[in-house]
């Protein structure tokens, strides 16, 4: 064993945990209830009213050992309910800190995986300059101001210049080309095929490299 070993953190308060306190405190109040309601019985004893008639003789118009005894466990019973409640006290505070920690925790983890999607999103490193109606680029659903940030094989990562975007092109003529882009900050997927129309090219869109 290590030497901290005997030590052990202190046990967190959950809800039940107070709800218990909570139940402790009500049956400590039925008590104490119960015990005033045998003074009340007793002639009206309470808590303060003597024991003894006028010459010092024990009372002979109530219980005297009865009122002593519920006397005697009402002010335990007090003492034991003044202690509950600094219980639940604290337990309410270190439950209420709990929710706070909590949410300040899931606050800092949603923005830990925020700045993590934000640093997983690639780059960009082309741009749709101008798309042509009727071409197979606006059959597709690209769009004028489409961020490229994967064109078929060619990404961020192995993009070096234009020239990869026009073999990929040619070598997927009459084939499907899987294309990212970025619009409106989210990443849209299409699939644009290549292929002979009535206009220039195989796309019918001008794409532009990005300036990083």
């Amino acid at each position: 064993m290590s030497d901290g070993g005997s030590e052990s953190s202190p046990k967190s308060v959950t809800v039940a945990d107070v709800q218990q306190l909570v139940k402790q405190k009500d049956a400590i109040e039925a008590q104490i209830k119960a015990y005033f309601d045998i003074l009340e019985g007793q002639n009206k004893a309470g808590m303060e009213e003597p024991l003894v008639d006028i010459e010092g003789y024990p009372r002979t118009d109530i219980n005297v050992y009865e009122v002593r005894t519920a006397r005697h466990n009402i002010i335990c019973l007090q003492n034991d309910h003044k202690a509950l409640m600094e219980q639940i006290e604290e337990a309410l505070h270190q439950l209420h800190e709990h929710d706070r920690e909590k949410h300040r925790l899931d606050e800092a983890e949603a923005h830990q995986e925020v700045m993590e999607q934000e640093n997983s999103v690639p780059s960009a490193f082309a741009k749709i300059d101008t798309v042509s109606p009727g071409s197979p680029a606006n059959t597709s659903g690209l769009q004028v101001g489409d961020e490229i940030i994967e064109f078929g094989s060619v990404n961020t990562r192995n993009f070096q210049n234009m020239q990869n975007i026009a073999t990929v092109v040619q070598r997927s003529e009459g084939k499907p080309l899987s294309i990212t882009v970025i619009r409106n900050g989210q990443n849209i997927h299409v699939n644009l095929i290549p292929q002979r129309w009535s206009g220039r090219g195989l796309l019918g869109c001008n794409i532009v490299p990005l300036q990083n």
